[in-house]
C-alpha cells in the first residue's frame, strides 16, 4: 500500500546558527536520524520526505531541516565548497539541539552533505543512508542532462513552472505521470521566493580547481570511512549516475547498496514503502544515534 503524506510537517522553528536561520521540524521519537533533502527547484525538507516521515517517526526521532538556501531557511551557498558549507551548518544544527550522535539520511545533495558529514567527523554519524547522492564521480564525466537543468535553472529567462515540470516528469522520476500539478506548483513557488532568486542555492561550481570538494569519490578518506552505510539509487536516474553506487561499495568498506529497476532519482518517493522499510530496518541495528 502507498503510504500516505505526514500531515503537520508546516509547523516547525527557526534554529540560529553562525548568523544564519534554519527552518527546522521535529517529529518523532527514538534514536535522532537527520533528514538532507534535495537541491532541486523549490525543494525543502517536507516536500522532499513527504512519503517517508510517517513510516520513520514511528521508530525514530525526525530532524528535518531546510538546508541553507531553501525553503525558509537562510539563503546562500559557498559556490567553491557547497558540500563543506552544507555539512558545517548541519553539524552546527545537531551542536544547537544537543544531539552528539546522529543517523544521516540524504538525498542528491543531501546525501553529499550527509556524506562529507560523516568524512569530517565520523564521530557524529552512527549510520548514513544515502539516495543517489550528489558529488560521486563527477569529475569522471560530464554532467548528466539533469544535473545541467538543475545549474541552469535560474540563469537565462530565470526560473518558470514550465522547467519545473519539465525537471520533476522528465528527469526526476522514472514515470513522470505520477507528479501532480499541485506539486509542481507548490516547488515553482517556493523557487520564486525573492531571496531565492537573489542568491539561488545550485548554480555552476565557482572554482572547480580542487576536485577532492565536487568529486567525493576522490577523497581518500572514504576508504577509512567505517560508518555503516546504505546506498539507494534508481537505476534510471537521470540526474545522478547510477555508476556511483558501485563506486561507492567499491571505496566503503561498510557499504550496501541497493538498486531500483523502473526508478529514477527520487527514490524515496517513487518506490517509499520498500524504501520505508529497508531504511528501518538498517537503521534499527544501531541504538546509539541519541542526543
Amino acid at each position: 500500500m502507498e503510504p500516505l503524506p505526514f500531515k503537520g510537517l508546516e509547523r516547525g522553528s527557526y534554529v540560529q546558527i553562525a548568523g544564519r536561520k534554519i527552518w527546522l521540524t521535529q517529529v518523532g521519537d527514538g534514536p535522532a536520524l537527520l533528514l538532507l533533502h534535495g537541491g532541486g527547484p523549490g525543494a525543502t525538507g517536507a516536500s522532499n520526505f513527504s512519503r517517508n516521515v510517517a513510516a520513520l517517526a514511528s521508530h525514530f526521532r525526525l530532524i528535518i531541516p531546510d538546508l541553507p538556501g531553501y525553503g525558509r531557511s537562510t539563503k546562500g551557498i559557498d559556490r567553491a565548497d557547497p558540500f563543506g558549507d552544507l555539512a558545517a551548518a548541519m553539524l552546527g544544527l545537531l551542536d544547537a539541539l544537543g544531539v552528539d550522535k546522529v543517523h544521516a539520511l540524504g538525498n542528491s545533495l543531501g546525501g553529499a552533505c550527509a556524506l562529507r558529514m560523516a568524512l569530517e567527523r565520523p564521530e557524529r554519524i552512527d549510520r548514513l543512508v544515502l539516495l543517489g547522492p550528489g558529488g560521486i564521480d563527477t569529475t569522471q564525466s560530464p554532467p548528466t542532462e539533469g544535473l545541467k537543468l538543475l545549474l541552469a535553472y535560474y540563469a537565462g529567462e530565470g526560473p518558470t513552472r514550465e522547467k519545473v515540470a519539465t525537471f520533476l516528469r522528465n528527469y526526476l522520476v522514472f514515470d513522470g505521470s505520477a507528479i501532480s500539478e499541485a506539486v509542481i506548483d507548490e516547488r515553482f513557488a517556493m523557487s520564486i521566493d525573492p531571496e531565492t532568486i537573489a542568491n539561488p542555492p545550485l548554480q555552476p561550481p565557482k572554482d572547480i580547481t580542487n576536485a577532492l570538494l565536487l568529486d567525493l569519490a576522490r577523497d581518500a578518506r572514504l576508504k577509512a570511512l567505517a560508518t555503516p552505510t546504505l546506498v539507494f539509487w534508481g537505476m534510471e536516474d537521470r540526474v545522478n549516475r547510477p555508476g556511483g553506487a558501485q563506486s561507492l561499495q567499491q571505496q566503503m568498506p561498510n557499504c550496501d547498496v541497493y538498486l531500483f529497476s523502473r526508478t529514477g532519482h527520487w527514490v524515496q518517493w517513487e518506490r517509499a514503502a520498500e524504501f520505508n522499510a529497508a531504511t528501518i530496518a538498517f537503521l534499527s541495528q544501531s541504538a546509539t544515534a541519541r542526543s
